[in-house]
């Protein structure tokens, strides 16, 4: 029980550390829209994008996605409900939440596991985008933190649900090519 109150109390102030940095304009204005970007409905716009630039590869990555999305999707449902774990906003006094989170518990952050899912597909198919494809990652993770929506824990286990489901999704495609 030590332990989870140690990594509850290290979680706070985390938490409270990145949520502080709104004196700083740029990461005020920055990672709200690194946050948004990571909403679900500019993903067709990177199969859009393969399709122009790497037609050949359009249907396997679809193909990935469409597993890697079915699995993380309900995975991160389930967790969140199952958990029910409350926002930091609702109760720690000294956050508040800057935008909308889109659902009611925090655990795991879907943001962040959709994040790490495109991640892992783009690093799949295009190795050389492993790098800037894991800084916008880990960006959304640290934005839905300092949005107020999320602990880092919450951050962390999406981040992992993330990378399963997408590696999940590149192995189980083989099946259906």
């Amino acid at each position: 029980m030590k332990l989870l109150s140690s990594a509850s109390h290290y979680d706070n102030v985390f938490l409270l550390n990145v949520f502080q940095l709104n004196e700083r304009k740029i990461i005020s204005k920055t990672l709200p829209l690194i946050s948004h970007s990571a909403n679900g409905y500019y993903y067709p716009l990177i199969l859009f994008l393969i399709y122009l630039f790497s037609p050949d590869k359009t249907f396997h990555f679809f193909i990935v996605a469409i597993i890697s999305f079915a699995i993380e999707l309900p995975l991160c449902t389930i967790m969140k409900y199952g958990i029910k774990r409350s926002r930091p906003f609702e109760i720690l006094e000294a956050i508040h939440s800057r935008r909308d989170p889109g659902d009611r518990f925090s655990l795991p952050s879907g943001h962040t596991a959709a994040a790490f899912v495109i991640t892992i597909m783009l690093s799949y198919f295009y190795p050389l985008l492993i790098l800037p494809s894991l800084l916008w990652a880990s960006l959304v993770g640290l934005s839905r933190i300092y949005l107020g929506v999320h602990y880092p824990t919450d951050v962390l286990a999406g981040m992992c649900l993330g990378i399963l489901s997408g590696l999940s999704g590149i192995l189980l495609s083989g099946n259906f090519l």
